[in-house]
């Protein structure tokens, strides 16, 4: 047979037999007290960084929550005074429509005689007269008056000054659909002389004597509230948003257009018309705050849009950040001072540490170096062991073959036969060794792949034992089995012949007279256990770890042939099929080898 060359195996750089790389250059332990340096630096700007950034970002919140807080306290000051003045104008506006005189027309139908009824019933309302505060400020001074028929459309006056001029698209949009039951509140854009102005309306219904059927109503208009620069103090403009245009004093055309694209779609998908966004006015931040201010109304929704500058608010987180950012300088250079006292403390043992690290690299070059060469001669070694075996078994075969022609002859006696007989013996024995040594320089090598399959172990225990029992039995042995039903394991059947093979001879050698040999087989979940045990002397304590050694063989194996390779040669195939060969015990007259296979899994 011819055996495959052995190949060098590759081996990486840096693993045991390889030659040693380059050491690096040792680091200066200098450059290792600047890294730490470094690195501390690094680690605490960050978290000075970090705890600055969190402290500007509180502080700031903190400073506009309270700028937003005064903000709602003044809005809160206005709408009380509008509140309050809407109590008021409701009061004036319910105690005129109970006048007799005023019922008593619209009553009758006459309605050419209303106006100049109710402009002695209502000249004290144009004329602002009263005896409240608010009267007397001009705050219920009313501008104009309407009265609507049955239909909700407005009564014309036949002289319009007795009841205020308005222009008549303006008079037709104080009618409403249906006559209300309730006081209504709107807003009117009237064209001036001295511009656009905006009234504020207030619609109460009049009620018959009698039937208490609303008949009428009676709409007002006043001047509202002023929407404009400062009507709550300095700080604060509002303005008004109807019918899609937005009426604030005091900021140019562009500004407002741009404020009316902000409006419209936020206004569209406000709920109830109350929110507030950040804009900005002529390049500066501003907070911007809608309500509406007439819910429910049958007139057309009025929104009052109020601007607040957060120019304070601005000044107020810049002298913030410069705080913050003077402490964080401080509290930089303290961590500065810090870090390079605590590098430098850290840095002496690791600086022993460097140079106690070069001497062990020193020493670990010299170790591999060695390694390499010890590599080197067991490779050497395991191709001189593979190429001499192979070597040797042509001239072994010849020779075998010489001897068997030799004893062929006729001429030979009796005792010449017995000596040539011996002879051709001795090279089966040869032979076997040889055997052996080609199969563990493969193993060696690591050549020998296993071809697992389905192998019935005790067929090949049956077998072995019959080949046994048709050699001579000088020692007059009994061999008994006790083998489980379900044997098979997963390995490849020469190797596991050569297994029980070796261990059965062994232990027909190591016995003694009228001894025995016993063979087992058992199952433990996925393993199946092989128990070899005879009779004979027991292995002596010291010598119990070496026996599975290549050439070992104890003061027992003196006197008996053998080369001291089947227990080795055993154990390396079992390991190769996934298991182990070990000693289970030897004592009192009695010696147990055990095998352990993996079981063979299902089809």
């Amino acid at each position: 047979m011819i055996e495959e060359p052995i190949a060098r195996p590759a081996v990486a750089p840096g693993a045991i037999g390889a030659p040693p790389a380059a050491a690096p250059t040792a680091a200066r332990p200098g450059a290792f007290r600047l890294r730490l340096f470094a690195a501390m630096m690094l680690v605490v700007t960050g978290i000075t960084a970090l705890g600055l950034y969190v402290a500007q970002r509180q502080a700031a919140a903190s400073a506009e929550a309270a700028l937003q807080q005064q903000f709602r306290s003044a809005l809160a000051t206005v709408h009380s005074l509008q509140e309050l003045r809407h109590a008021a104008l409701a009061e004036r506006c319910r105690i005129l429509v109970r006048r007799p005189r005023i019922i008593a027309a619209l009553e009758d139908n006459a309605m050419d005689v209303l106006y100049l009824t109710s402009a002695d019933e209502l000249r004290d309302l144009l004329d602002g007269a009263g005896g409240t505060e608010l009267a007397q400020l001009g705050a219920l001074h009313a501008r104009f008056y309407r009265f609507l028929d049955s239909a909700g459309r407005v009564i014309t006056p036949a002289d319009p000054r007795d009841a205020g001029t308005l222009l008549p698209d303006e008079e037709t949009r104080l009618s409403l659909p249906i006559l209300p039951e309730s006081l209504q509140l709107g807003y009117l854009v009237r064209r001036t002389a001295e511009g656009e102005v905006i009234d504020e309306i207030i619609a109460m219904p009049i009620v018959a004597t009698e039937s208490r059927e609303t008949i009428s109503a009676l709409v007002v208009g006043f001047k509202p509230t002023a929407f404009g620069p400062a009507p709550a103090g300095p700080a604060i403009r509002s303005g008004i948003w109807l019918a899609g245009r937005l009426h604030l004093a005091g900021v140019r055309t562009a500004t407002r257009l741009e404020l009316t694209s902000l409006l419209s779609p936020a206004i569209s998908s406000a709920s109830n018309g109350e929110f507030s966004l950040p804009v900005a006015i002529d390049e500066n931040p501003h907070l911007l705050f809608s309500k509406r201010l007439n819910p429910g109304s049958a007139f057309a929704p009025a929104f009052e849009i109020c601007l607040y500058p957060l120019a304070g608010l601005v000044e107020l987180q810049r002298r913030l950040r410069a705080q913050v950012l003077g402490a964080g300088c401080l509290l930089l250079l303290g961590a500065l001072f810090a870090s390079h006292l605590l590098s430098h403390r850290l840095a002496v043992p690791v600086e022993k540490l460097a140079v106690d690290s070069e001497a062990d690299r020193t020493q670990r070059r010299r170790a591999e170096a060695e390694l390499v060469s010890t590599h080197r001669e067991l490779e050497r070694a395991a191709r001189f062991s593979a190429d001499a075996s192979h070597q040797l078994k042509t001239p072994v075969t010849v020779l075998r073959a010489g001897l068997e022609e030799f004893m062929a002859r006729d001429e030979l006696d009796a005792g010449m036969r017995e000596e040539v007989e011996g002879l051709i013996h001795q090279t089966y024995r040869l032979g076997g060794v040889i055997e052996d040594l080609l199969l563990l320089s493969r193993m060696d090598a690591g050549r020998l792949r296993i071809q697992f399959s389905r192998v019935d172990l005790g067929e090949i225990i049956e077998t072995w034992i019959d080949d046994l029992s048709a050699l001579p039995n000088d020692l007059e042995l009994t061999v008994t089995t006790d083998l489980e039903a379900v044997r098979l394991i997963s390995g490849e059947r020469r190797y596991v012949t050569l297994i029980v093979q070796n261990l059965l001879v062994n232990a027909r050698k190591y016995n003694r007279f009228h001894g025995r040999v016993h063979v087992a087989t058992r199952t433990e979940g996925a393993r199946v256990i092989l128990t070899i045990g005879n009779t004979g002397e027991a292995i002596p304590a010291a010598a119990r770890d070496r026996i599975f050694e290549r050439f070992h063989r104890g003061s027992a194996g003196e006197n008996i042939p053998g080369h001291g390779l089947g227990l080795n040669l055993a154990r390396d195939l079992a390991r190769l099929h996934g298991g182990e060969i070990r000693l289970g015990r030897s004592a009192d007259d009695w010696t147990e080898v055990e095998v352990v296979f993996r079981a063979a899994g299902p089809v």
